[in-house]
């Protein structure tokens, strides 16, 4: 018996084949074109192990009600080609299997609190910062869902005085999104985030705002621990700048001992950025 599980990402597509104990034993990366152009690679690598179950984590906004006569299509994106486009009903059609759909954050997520830095608790956060950010939110050992996935990304923050650089988010001037995110570094500084040198002013900004974010989501999700991936983050200096600006924030608020000891509270993922994937393929 195999499964299937599909990371599907704005530049890439992962899929990966798990045994019966869902381990993975394969995996091949697709690029993300038009679904006319992803979709036939993806279909023939799953059919191939005639799989039992697949698991997608996607690229939002995307419908994961399953109650809802659209659910696992992506909804309104930046990707247009993708707009509308259900990946529940495709691959449905095309392997007759069990398929659950749910977003990418959320099964990075799911994984890291089956096998990673979130093991053990019962609630938690894993929070990603690339070119977008976006998280999912783990309560009573169960998914946070609501209407749609909950959007941690666009929750508004207040700006340090004196930045006055226009946010990238073109619905918001103050997300957290729009302020932190891969591409705000770049037009902060003109230079991609890997090449930004570590002593740049521009990452006390960053680290900021990432802790007030962080805050916010304490405050609102009491979460045990919150684990931060991404792109972004493989700058490891900014792990302690983050986590003294978040007890700076928190102001001694709440008096629990996870939040006063912050090494141990904001922590980088442990799967070594399998998380998405591995998240997937535990879906179902």
């Amino acid at each position: 018996m195999y499964y299937g599980a599909l990371e599907a990402g704005g530049t890439k597509m992962v899929c990966a084949i798990g045994d019966a104990d869902k381990n993975i034993i394969d995996r091949i990366s697709i690029p993300t074109g038009t679904p006319d152009q992803s979709l036939p690679a993806m279909i023939d690598y799953f059919k191939k192990y005639d799989i039992s179950a697949l698991g997608i984590g996607t690229f939002g906004p995307a419908d994961i009600n399953p109650n809802s006569p659209t659910y696992g299509s992506i909804m309104r994106s930046p990707k247009k080609d993708w707009e509308g486009f259900s990946l529940y009903k495709a691959f449905t059609d095309a392997l007759g299997c069990l398929v659950v759909v749910d977003t990418d954050v959320n099964a990075a997520a799911w994984g890291e609190y089956l096998y990673g830095a979130l093991k053990g608790l019962n609630s938690g956060m894993y929070l990603t910062v690339g070119t977008g950010i976006g998280g999912g939110i783990i309560s009573d050992g169960r998914l946070i869902h609501g209407m749609e996935h909950p959007e941690t990304g666009h929750i508004l923050i207040p700006r340090r005085t004196g930045d006055d650089i226009p946010c990238t988010c073109r619905f918001h001037q103050s997300c957290v999104e729009g302020l932190a995110s891969g591409p705000m570094l770049e037009r902060r500084t003109g230079m991609k985030g890997k090449d930004i040198p570590a002593d740049s002013p521009v990452w006390d900004l960053e680290a900021f705002y990432i802790a007030e974010a962080l805050v916010n989501y304490t405050m609102c999700y009491s979460v045990e621990r919150i684990v931060l991936g991404g792109g972004v983050m493989d700058n490891k200096f900014l792990f302690p700048m983050i986590r003294n600006y978040y007890t700076e924030l928190l102001s001694g608020y709440i008096d629990m001992p996870q939040v006063k000891d912050t090494d141990t509270y904001i922590v980088p993922a442990g799967l070594e950025g399998n998380q998405g994937i591995i998240g997937a393929m535990n879906l179902f």
